[in-house]
């Protein structure tokens, strides 16, 4: 996990601090969106390079998981060879990625590209947010960070309606490919700002070790417990799908034994000691594990189910973005301080009631149901949502130490890319399987009552934590 060590500040002029920021930001825009963008493009993907339903859950969670994993490295890598020279690799490979993917003749080239995209993007992403704490004194800090929440929220939402234009826009004929074609020039651009800009020393730590016997049995528990749920229903839960399971869940077991002995763990060892962060992972994976659940589902009983366009689908998104973007501001701006823990308890509760309406919205009209009927579903729903994505790390990591804080977001974000690629992996089998038996419809509204039950358990977890952020007592 990325790992700082109390950093000092370098001394930048102000307008130069602030074009790093923007490097960083463009990097994590870049892979937000690219996270996202594909749920909406998977149908088209099917369509024309083949492959069974299995394939879109590949494309998706082939990203995702290999962010997470990389995750656990790059930011220890990091502190050993210099974080200005791991941001400008992971940004060249990421781009580099994305065309590849953008030039991908089969589905199995388009995966392995994709593996590539987020191990890349775990390489840069960590080094941005280190590089960030040390161009900008402590005092002006909190001032340049209070934007990227909001910012971030949007960008999320934004992934799928940008598919959408996109795809219907078919620039010279690229179809889908022009989805991850857009981040070429978008990475060139960030490269040659990044060049320019990012400093030389990055609070590097020279006594910084690498576990590779940790990173080594978590990296493979992880491919242990993602592969089988991906292929298991595919290929009908097949005998070794369950061995490798129990394996992934051994080898776990064994991470935990070797962190507990090893002189430089890959995981702060006193972060496990605070309960509210460790409430926090299991928060964290809930609700990201049902969102990205929810993105896929959607998407895919839009376009597969009703046989809508991408961009009618992403247009039907609208509303739950918006939704999203007005209460990430709301509550980055308002309710998280004024309200506490219970904006949590709000916008969960608010989200499984839109999740509810939606299941309600399609078991009522199924074929006959239109844009204008998902609407208010949607609104709600994403509204819900969005009055959690800014407070809930402030809960999480409160009390946590200038030398915790790094790992502990590390690892929260880990948890989040993780949970997702799970989510997809779980929640898409449950979609598939069932649309097999009935129809996408009664498939969708058994993810949506799944999804909901993920955010109620969520939402009973957060009683856990504190009240409000400062207090986050372990």
């Amino acid at each position: 996990m990325t790992t700082f060590a109390a950093p000092a500040a370098t001394t930048l002029p102000p307008r130069t601090a602030w074009l790093v920021l923007v490097v960083v930001f463009l990097a994590d825009v870049m892979d937000l969106i690219d996270s996202s963008v594909a749920n909406l493009a998977g149908p088209s993907i099917r369509a024309d390079l083949g492959g069974s339903e299995v394939t879109v859950q590949w494309v998706l969670s082939a990203y995702t998981a290999a962010f997470a994993l990389g995750l656990v490295t790059s930011g220890r890598l990091g502190d050993l060879f210099g974080r200005r020279r791991l941001f400008l690799l992971g940004m060249t490979g990421f781009t580099l990625a994305s065309l590849a993917c953008g030039l991908a003749p089969g589905v199995v080239f388009l995966i392995v590209a994709r593996t590539l995209q987020g191990l890349f993007g775990s390489v840069m992403i960590p080094q941005g947010l280190a590089l960030v704490k040390i161009v900008f004194p402590p005092r002006r800090l909190r001032k340049a960070l209070m934007p990227i929440g909001p910012l971030m929220g949007l960008a999320t939402v934004a992934g799928p309606i940008l598919a959408g234009w996109l795809l219907h826009l078919d620039l010279f004929g690229s179809q889908w490919r022009s989805i991850f074609l857009i981040n070429v020039p978008f990475g060139v651009l960030a490269l040659v700002l990044a060049w320019r800009v990012l400093p030389r020393r990055g609070g590097e730590d020279p006594a910084a070790r690498l576990d590779l016997t940790g990173v080594g049995l978590l990296t493979a528990a992880s491919a242990l417990l993602i592969i089988p749920l991906i292929q298991g229903r595919d290929l009908g839960w097949p005998v070794w799908t369950y061995l490798m399971m129990a394996a992934g869940v051994a080898l776990l077991g064994l991470f935990v034994v070797s962190e507990r002995r090893s002189r430089h763990p890959v995981i702060t060892p006193s972060l496990f000691r605070k309960r509210s962060f460790v409430v926090g992972l299991v928060i964290v994976a809930g609700f990201y594990a049902a969102l990205s659940a929810f993105v896929l589902v959607i998407n895919l009983l839009l376009q597969s189910g009703l046989g809508w366009t991408p961009l009618r689908t992403g247009l039907t998104l609208i509303p739950w973005a918006l939704g999203t973007a007005v209460a990430v501001l709301l509550a980055g701006a308002v309710l998280a301080e004024k309200l506490g823990r219970a904006s949590l308890h709000l916008g969960l509760g608010i989200a499984v009631v839109g999740l509810l309406s939606l299941w309600w919205s399609v078991a009522h009209w199924g074929t006959d149901v239109t844009v204008w009927k998902l609407a208010p579903a949607l609104l709600v729903t994403g509204f819900g949502s969005g009055l959690v994505f800014v407070p809930l790390v402030d809960f999480i990591l409160g009390n946590a130490t200038a030398e915790e804080v790094g790992t502990g977001a590390g690892l929260l974000n880990a948890a989040q890319q993780f949970a997702g690629a799970i989510g997809v992996a779980a929640l898409g089998t449950v979609f598939f399987a069932s649309a097999g038996q009935h129809s996408y419809f009664t498939a969708a509204e058994l993810v949506f009552g799944i999804v909901a039950g993920l955010n109620l358990v969520v939402l009973l977890l957060v009683g856990l934590l504190p009240k409000h952020a400062q207090q986050a007592h372990g």
